[in-house]
């Protein structure tokens, strides 16, 4: 039902039903009513009761997303009230690295440029042992670092020419 409910967007249906339910479950730690009550935190701006929910349980990988942009929009909302304006990408950088994810939705690997620690290795060892990988090796490569081919064709283009020594202009 709360998944139900998440999916149409309908936070008063949520809020409501979340009442309905006794007391000793909503304590339970079921992932799906913790996760419910993350979503009616934020649209209330209970935003302290939702970072406690959102440190005090581990939510399955396939929420981590989700639950970590309700991390950061609480942070932002909250910042933009003090403030009593909007936002500009630096403010938000400064309050991501003021306020990092806790583990509990988070992997702990760092993101550069949209790649993950793990990908940008695979792709520097690749590079190492060829620096002209073939198509099929592309494709792979794709898989096991989860990056599109276009990523990963891109990569190696930009890595071999930044590895090129600069050339004497005349």
């Amino acid at each position: 039902m709360c998944e139900a409910l998440q999916q149409q967007g309908d936070v008063e249906k949520l809020t409501s039903f979340l009442w309905s339910i006794p007391q000793n479950e909503i304590v339970s730690n079921n992932e799906s009513l913790l996760r419910a009550r993350c979503l009616v935190a934020y649209h209330r701006g209970s935003f302290h009761e939702l970072y406690a929910l959102l440190e005090s349980h581990f939510y399955s990988p396939k929420h981590h997303s989700d639950l970590q942009n309700l991390w950061f929009k609480a942070h932002y909302r909250e910042a933009e009230k003090v403030r009593g304006r909007p936002l500009g990408a630096v403010d938000k950088y400064r309050l991501r690295k003021k306020y990092p994810l806790p583990k509990t939705i988070w992997d702990g690997e760092e993101t550069v440029y949209c790649f993950k620690e793990k990908s940008r290795n695979a792709l520097k060892d690749c590079y190492t042992r060829n620096r002209y990988p073939t198509p099929d090796e592309k494709k792979t490569l794709a898989k096991k670092t989860g990056l599109t081919l276009t990523q990963v064709s891109n990569w190696f283009k930009n890595r071999r020419q930044r590895d090129r020594t600069p050339q004497a202009r005349p």
